[in-house]
C-alpha cells in the first residue's frame, strides 16, 4: 500500500474550499446575484447634493490646482489622477465609470473595482472591509469609502497604545 502525501492532500483540500466559497470566476465589473446593501456614503456634512453648489458653476474639464472650496482635496489615489476620472462633470451628484456609465455614490464599490477587482471580489464575499448581518440571509456591506479616504486611500500610520498591565504587576490599593 503506498503512503498518502500530506501536502498533496492540503493542496486538494484548499482547492476544494476555495471553489466552494468564491464560487465560479467573475470578471471585476460582473455583479454577483444579490443586491448589496449599503449606507448611505459618508459624505463630509453640508457637502451632499454637489449641485447645490455646482449647478451654479460652469464646469471646468481642465486639471488644476483646486482653490476655494475643494482646496483641502489633494488627490494622492493615482499618478496624473483628476476629479473626472471618477466624478460626472455634467452631475455631480454621480460618479461615472471608465465606460461611461453614470452610477450613484452608493454603487462607488463598482468604481473603486475597476482598478481594485481583487479587493472588490474580496468585498463581495465578505474577505475584505466590514460586512454584517446573517450568514444566510441579508447581509449589509460598508462601502470602500467608509474606511478608505477616496483622494487618499493608504492608511495612516497610528501610534500603537502601550501594552496591557499584567495581571501580576496590578497592586490593590486599600
Amino acid at each position: 500500500m503506498k503512503e498518502s502525501k500530506p501536502g498533496l492532500w492540503w493542496l486538494l483540500g484548499s482547492l476544494l474550499v476555495t471553489a466552494v466559497f468564491l464560487g465560479p470566476a467573475r470578471s471585476a465589473g460582473e455583479e454577483m446575484p444579490g443586491k448589496f446593501s449599503v449606507p448611505p456614503p459618508p459624505f463630509s456634512e453640508g457637502i451632499f447634493p454637489c449641485s447645490q453648489c455646482h449647478k451654479l458653476i460652469p464646469v471646468n474639464r481642465n486639471q488644476r490646482k483646486l482653490e476655494q472650496m475643494h482646496d483641502d482635496i489633494v488627490l494622492k489615489h493615482m499618478p496624473d489622477g483628476w476629479c473626472f476620472n471618477c466624478h460626472n462633470p455634467d452631475n455631480r451628484d454621480t460618479l461615472r465609470l471608465a465606460s461611461g456609465k453614470i452610477i450613484k455614490f452608493e454603487e462607488s464599490y463598482l468604481l473603486c473595482g475597476q482598478c481594485h477587482g481583487t479587493v472588490l471580489r474580496d468585498w463581495k464575499v465578505g474577505l475584505h472591509g466590514k460586512r454584517t448581518g446573517m450568514w444566510n440571509g441579508e447581509k449589509q456591506y460598508l462601502l470602500c469609502v467608509n474606511c478608505h479616504s477616496p483622494h487618499d486611500p493608504v492608511f495612516k500610520s497610528l501610534k500603537p497604545l502601550p501594552p496591557p498591565v499584567r495581571p501580576s504587576d496590578i497592586r490593590e490599593t486599600k
